[in-house]
């Protein structure tokens, strides 16, 4: 019986010849991440169990969370990693000002690479997928475990496979595409599985959308989301890491639980409404109904704050202003994005458009701070949760979309087709 990539990457990491869904296994781990939530909560447990960790190389801390840090309590986490990453001597420690959110610095800055198994204390820790490789997000006591060990166990997933067919429309980026497949099957629809991306469509995809797919793979329980490791992927690697990688391809014969065919032609720029990611409402449904007036918009975070993103953002933005009863936050994911959009003159675009810019950071996201909201707003974010309470306020509501929609919903005032932005 054949096996699917997620399969033999653990069966590798395990050193055994196979494996099938549902079997326990032990793991040898590439790369242990946490942050500045997750990783403070990890280090007393670390510490019960070892005085080194595992490989100074492998293990990573990023701040990013509620940095700048927002309070005392997110300073002292602050401090907390960043004392521990000097004393265990880390190579890959993510200072503020020199890093970013998490999920886009760590390919960026080439820690992470195809084939490799990554544990993350983030539940986005998916992202990493779009590389071809196995990485899942963990709780603190698996992170400390990994830190020490550098094995973790794992119950192999069962996997679903997506055939994407077609060429998407020119405002269709993987943003909707994520948010079209999480509707179809709900939030639950891939729970505890792969959700493994497939078909002659895959080219269609950059890796900034690929990027998108697989960190909202956990939006649809997912254990994990991957992607072939095709001729964009292995450019992207060899370009930003100089790590040895593997390939690893699905068996001709891997077992799935089920095939969903997507036709990427027929997807069409895609909202998810309160309080689900899975609620999601096309923009023809959406134009259809009476506007929804919004307070805010959020551009920007490990799901959509890399450079494709901003570029789609500002193309919209440009010459236009924000509506006067909408406030924007533009967060670029790194600080090597950050600059580039300084380089590309986006950040005068977005200033003069009315948008506020700020660090890389979480920012708002999942309600730390940049952008917190009151009883009774709403929000048109790029984020990837829209739960009741997570940008703040339990009677705020979010709605997740593409770059392109929160920019053409930050000029009309309310959500809005980015097909006819800037439309009076």
């Amino acid at each position: 019986m054949g096996m699917t990539m997620t399969q033999k990457i653990l069966a590798a990491h395990a050193g055994l010849d196979s494996v099938t869904a549902g079997q326990l296994i032990e793991a040898k781990l590439d790369i242990v991440m946490a942050n500045d939530i997750t990783g403070p909560m990890a280090l007393p447990i670390f510490r019960e169990m070892a005085e080194k960790v595992y490989d100074k190389d492998k293990v990573v801390l990023v701040p990013d969370h509620f940095t700048p840090n927002k309070d005392i309590k997110s300073a002292q986490n602050s401090k907390s990693i960043r004392e521990f990453a000097k004393e265990q001597g880390l190579k890959w420690y993510f200072e503020q000002g020199k890093s970013g959110v998490e999920h886009a610095i760590l390919p960026e800055a080439g820690v992470v690479a195809a084939g490799e198994c990554i544990i993350g204390a983030d539940s986005h820790t998916c992202t990493y997928g779009a590389l071809g490789a196995f990485s899942t997000g963990v709780g603190t006591t698996d992170i400390a475990t990994g830190m020490a060990t550098g094995e973790l166990w794992f119950k192999v997933p069962g996997a679903l496979k997506f055939i994407l067919t077609g060429k998407p429309g020119e405002y269709v980026s993987g943003k909707d595409i994520i948010i079209h497949i999480i509707g179809r099957i709900g939030v639950d629809g891939a729970l505890y599985k792969s959700m493994e991306f497939t078909g002659s469509s895959i080219r269609e995809l950059s890796m900034d959308d690929r990027f998108t797919m697989a960190n909202m793979a956990i939006e649809a329980g997912a254990k994990n989301g991957i992607f072939p490791v095709d001729e964009q992927a292995e450019t992207y690697i060899k370009e930003h890491s100089v790590k040895k990688y593997k390939i690893y391809e699905a068996d001709e014969d891997a077992v799935y639980d089920d095939v969903i065919e997507v036709d990427l032609s027929k997807v069409r720029p895609t909202v998810a409404f309160p309080h689900l990611p899975g609620n999601a409402k096309t923009i023809d449904e959406i134009e259809a109904m009476e506007p929804i007036w919004i307070d805010q918009v959020v551009i920007g975070s490990c799901t959509n704050g890399r450079m494709e993103d901003l570029r789609k953002a500002a193309a919209i933005l440009k010459g236009q202003q924000v509506h006067p009863n909408v406030r924007v936050m533009v967060i670029p994911a790194t600080q090597k994005i950050y600059k580039e959009c300084i380089t590309e003159g986006l950040l005068g675009i977005f200033v003069d458009a009315g948008c506020a810019v700020n660090t890389p950071s979480c920012g708002p996201c999942m309600g730390g701070h940049m952008g917190v909201m009151a009883a009774g707003e709403k929000c048109v974010s790029t984020t990837n949760r829209n739960f009741v309470g997570r940008m703040g306020h339990v009677d705020s509501l979010i709605y997740l979309a593409s770059p392109e929609v929160a920019a053409a919903s930050a000029i009309a005032g309310y959500i809005a087709n980015p097909e006819k932005a800037g439309e009076k």
